[in-house]
This record gives structure tokens, C-alpha cells and sequence, in this order.
């Protein structure tokens, strides 16, 4: 029997429902004249966070020093937005604040769960406009219902959606421009990143591997919407890397490799810098044997064509859940272009970003037991799910060393600065037959709720550890290094920290009533200095922190200043 499926519809314009303020409905056209160039050199208005990072390179870095050592104890509120929980699919155990907030010349864009955006006055936290996009209550979701933010350019804003579609809205109305489908939802394809303006494109990447769909990254022109390129991050037979898949069967065509995180683009190199996700299914590599390329890579892939230059895999065959989806964080040392990319798999790499040679590799968590990579990039296996029905301990858990949350580099000090997870998982193996939209993952899986521990770690460029700061939890938020010699991140208990860079010394702290589980930002308007953080527990909890299902979920925007002048 054939079942059609029924479109969402479109969603009623929550904006004529919001009660915002008589003619504060159409926002500044600050966004009209942001355009490649101007993201290409950022940080050269510092005053902006303009796109995902904060520039090209992924360092989530600022150079801002209003704020600094010296007085960021005198830090308070400047004011919060409050998002709610409406939306279909925003249970308390479902949602989460994921975003990394866009500010352009003292305008904030910010997504959220369900279809959520919203325009911001960035000085007041009045809210100009907002959108919500129709999502179906059936789509598949493998790890809660989440988005990690906008990009903008040429008056637009653009963002995923859950049922696997890219939208351009009016950046000064809300309004829909365009909308494209990338992926098919009864698959189990889904999208969460935020996307990537590289010249006249918007570049996003697919969601699902848990469902065993079949990875890709997709190209869209920025005024038409029109599709420019795919490039499918598992090789079908007779390309490239398909030696690594079995010969006989399809195990290739439901791989995985998923890239759900935000890439990083040298423009000297041409080259955008992407991390993949897990193999499918997630836990049982008897039913895929072989290096199962290209998940769990680092992958180069030429913005013009979509192809992929050159890879790096970190961790070849994976049986632990290893996505190596985390940011690669550009940087020079020595008159070399360089990339480093802390791995779920608890190891630090650093590669040459021209060709993909290994220049360093080094453990950045305490407890590794499912196997060791040496410092040639030997892979061994040790401890992983082998026999059916039979319980396997090992470190770090499937969310990883570090999860999807990023780590930030400050040019300023050479040093980055990482959210570390310190906590094991038993999983065991479940073999599945893979059916359409249905869980894939090949096992059962309990992350610990005890002995656990979280850090923020400074390592320099050759993986020697210059400081930490201890937690009791483990540390499941992005980190924000400013040119004020500060490093901000957000613990799972609600208390939002700023560090010294040099010296890993907490120097003021607030308590945000929930979680942290985002990307904060730093940017300015008319001279003060702003730290923004979306604050909101939940999503994917019960993978990376289950002891904390309980917690409170909250849903807002916190921002935080220095007390204005008297």
C-alpha cells in the first residue's frame, strides 16, 4: 500500500500574535549591505558577530576588551528574552537552546526549536519580528528538537528547519523569500546546523545518521534558492573510498556521515572544512565491515564544486558513536596554515589544512579505554560492542570528550580552550534489521549517571595542557575567548563563568536558572560591550548528562553588560 505523504502546511504568522509594540515590526536594513566580503573580514568589525563562529576561521573569538580581567566582576544583566516552550514537538525533555545569536549593527537574529526565528533589538532585547515555520509532528529526531542558528546576507536570514528544508527570510520583516527541501523526512533525514554564507551560496548539511540515511552537504544560491551542488559524504560504489564499504548489499547507501555542524572556510585554500558523523548503524560494524569512509573525517571540500580534496578519518570503523562533527578551528604556527579538531574520540588533532597531513596528535581527557591512536595515528580498538546481548563499558560515552559544543582559540594568548567531558557508557549490542525511519543504532546504550567529571582546558598548539578549571559535571557548552584576555562558558547546574585566558581563574559567575547547552557571543552597540547566551537544557540529555533529565529546561536569552554610566 502506498501511503502519500501529507505536507505540514504553513503555520500562522506568530508574529500578529506576539503583542510586540505598536510599528516595531520591520527591523533596520542592517542586513542589505552584509555580503561576502564583509564576512570575510569579520573581525574587522568586532562590533558584529556576523556569522556562526564569529568569522571564517572558528575560533569564536572577539577582540572586544571593554569587558576585561580587570572589571568583568562588575558584569550584571542588561536584559533577557524570554522564547517559551510553545511548538508541537517542545517537550521538556525534547527541546533545547542551541544557537549561537547573529548581531549585525545592533540587530540580533536568533533561531530556536520547532521552526523558531527572531529579530532582536540587540540593546534592549525587544523583539522586532519573529517566524515560525510549520514543522510535521511525525519527523524523525535522533537527538532532541534543536537549531544551532542563522546566517545572513543580502537582506536575508537563512535557517534550517527540523523536516529538512533551508529558508531565506526579509531580514527586515520575517517574511519567507524562498524555501528549499534537502532532505527526505520519511527517511529519517532531519536538520539542526546553522548554515554557512561562502560567496553567492548558503551551504548547509544533512541530520539522521541514527536512522541510516545516506550524509550530504548542499549548496544553495543566495537570492534564487536555487540549488549549486551536493556532495555526498559516503562514496557509492565504484568512487572513492567505496572500498571501504562492503562489496555486496547497501550498507553504503544508509552510512551515515552526516554533517550537522557548521564548517569552517579558508578562502586562500578555497577550501570548506568539514566535520562528519557516525557510520550506521551506530554500535554493530559486523553488518559494515571496513573503514567506512568518509564518516567520522575531517574532510576539505572545494566550495566551488562540492568535491572533497583531501580527508583525515579519526577514528576508522567506529563502534562507540564517535561523530567527528566538531568545529576545525583554523590557525597559523610557524609560517604554516593549520587546523585543530578536538575529537568525541578524547584525542586533539592538528592537521596541515593545504593537504590534510597529521601534524600532531594528543589525548585532551583523562579517561580513554576504547582504544589508543598513537602518535603516528595508529588506530587500535580495545573495548567495543562484539557480542550480542553482552554489556560493554568504555570512555568517553557516545556524546564524547567533547560533544557537538565548540571550543574557541584566542590568537591573543595561542591558546585554545575546551569544554571537556569526562564520562563512560555501557553499550550493548542489539543487531537490528534497518528499516526506513526507524532507530538505527545496532545497540543499547546507558551513559553513566555517576563518576563522572567535566573541565575547561587550555592547551596550546603542540597539546600540552596549560591549565584547567575542575567541575563535578561535565561540561557540555561552547566557550567564547575575548580580546579582555576572558573566556566565557555556561556549566549544566545554570551558572554562566568568565575565566582568566592565562590562567584559568573564575572571575565572576551568574546563575541563569537553567542549563547551558549553546554558543554564547560577544558584540557592541553604541559603545557597550554585550555577552549573549541562550540559555535551555534539554535536548539529547539523557546522551551526554542523564543524571540532569530532571533539570530545570528554561528557555531564554540572558545578556549581560557593564553597569552604564550614572
Amino acid at each position: 500500500m502506498t501511503v502519500d505523504y501529507v505536507d505540514a502546511g504553513w503555520a500562522v504568522d506568530q508574529g500578529s500574535l506576539s503583542g510586540k509594540v505598536a510599528g516595531g515590526d520591520v527591523a533596520p536594513p542592517v542586513v542589505a549591505g552584509v555580503d561576502y566580503e564583509r564576512i570575510l573580514h569579520a573581525r574587522e568589525e568586532p562590533q558584529n558577530w556576523l556569522t556562526y563562529y564569529g568569522a571564517y576561521n572558528g575560533q569564536r573569538y572577539s577582540p572586544l576588551d571593554q569587558i576585561n580581567t580587570e572589571n568583568v566582576k562588575r558584569m550584571v544583566p542588561a536584559w533577557v528574552f524570554q522564547a517559551g516552550t510553545t511548538g508541537l514537538i517542545a517537550g521538556a525533555s525534547t527541546y533545547s537552546f542551541e544557537a549561537a545569536p547573529i548581531v549585525v549593527d545592533g540587530v540580533m537574529f536568533l533561531s530556536g526549536w520547532d521552526g523558531w526565528v527572531w529579530a532582536l533589538n540587540a540593546k534592549t532585547g525587544v523583539e522586532i519580528w519573529r517566524y515560525k515555520h510549520a514543522v510535521p509532528f511525525d519527523v524523525s529526531l535522533c537527538c532532541g528538537n534543536v537549531n544551532r542558528g542563522v546566517a545572513v546576507a543580502q537582506g536575508k536570514v537563512f535557517f534550517v528547519t527540523a523536516n529538512a528544508r533551508v529558508l531565506a527570510l526579509d531580514a527586515t520583516t520575517g517574511k519567507r523569500v524562498w524555501d528549499r527541501t534537502y532532505g527526505d523526512v520519511r527517511a529519517g533525514e532531519s536538520a539542526t546546523v546553522a548554515p554557512l554564507v561562502v560567496k553567492n551560496m548558503v551551504i548547509v548539511g544533512s541530520s539522521g545518521g541514527e536512522f541510516g540515511v545516506r550524509g550530504h552537504l548542499d549548496a544553495f544560491d543566495l537570492e534564487t534558492g536555487e540549488h549549486q551542488w551536493r556532495c555526498y559524504t559516503v562514496p557509492k560504489p565504484g568512487e572513492p573510498g567505496a572500498e571501504t564499504w562492503p562489496a555486496d548489499g547497501e550498507a553504503w547507501a544508509r552510512g551515515g556521515a552526516n554533517c550537522w555542524l557548521t564548517g569552517t572556510f579558508d578562502p586562500e585554500t578555497n577550501l570548506l572544512y568539514v566535520g562528519t558523523g557516525n557510520p550506521a548503524p551506530d554500535f554493530d560494524g559486523a553488518v559494515r565491515e571496513g573503514d567506512n569512509l568518509f564518516t567520522d573525517s575531517i574532510i576539505a571540500v572545494d566550495v566551488d564544486s562540492g568535491q572533497i580534496r583531501w580527508h583525515y578519518q579519526c577514528t576508522p570503523h567506529d563502534l562507540w558513536d564517535y561523530d567527528s562533527i566538531a568545529e576545525c578551528i583554523l590557525f597559523e604556527q610557524d609560517g604554516r596554515k593549520l587546523l585543530g579538531h578536538f575529537d568525541k574520540n578524547g584525542y586533539f588533532f592538528v592537521l596541515d589544512r593545504t593537504n590534510g597531513e597529521r601534524v600532531r596528535i594528543t589525548p585532551f581527557v583523562d579517561r580513554i579505554t576504547w582504544g589508543a591512536i598513537t602518535r603516528e595515528g595508529q588506530v587500535t580498538a580495545k573495548v567495543y560492542p562484539d557480542k550480542e546481548g553482552e554489556p560493554v563499558h568504555f570512555y568517553p560515552g557516545p556524546a564524547g570528550a567533547k560533544e557537538w559544543t565548540h571550543a574557541a582559540y584566542s590568537p591573543k594568548t595561542g591558546l585554545f580552550y575546551v569544554p571537556v567531558q569526562d564520562t563512560g557508557a555501557t553499550a550493548t549490542r542489539r543487531r537490528r534489521e534497518f528499516k526506513e525511519s526507524i532507530p538505527y543504532w545496532g545497540a543499547g546504550v546507558q551513559v553513566d549517571i555517576e563518576d563522572m567529571a567535566g573541565a575547561i582546558s587550555a592547551f596550546d598548539a603542540t597539546g600540552e595542557e596549560k591549565w584547567r578549571w575542575r567541575n563535578e559535571l561535565p561540561m557540555c557548552a561552547s566557550v567564547l575567548a575575548t580580546g579582555g584576555d576572558l573566556v566565557f562558558a555556561g556549566e549544566p547546574s545554570g551558572e554562566f563563568n568568565a575565566y582568566d585566558a592565562r590562567t584559568g581563574e573564575v572571575l565572576w559567575q551568574f546563575q541563569c536558572g537553567s542549563g547551558h547547552h549553546s554558543s554564547p557571543t560577544t558584540y557592541m552597540v553604541d559603545g557597550r560591550q554585550y555577552i549573549a547566551v541562550p540559555v535551555g537544557w534539554g535536548g539529547w540529555a539523557e546522551g551526554f548528562l542523564p543524571g540532569m533529565l530532571g533539570a530545570g529546561h528554561g528557555s531564554a536569552l540572558l545578556v549581560f553588560a557593564l553597569p552604564e554610566p550614572v
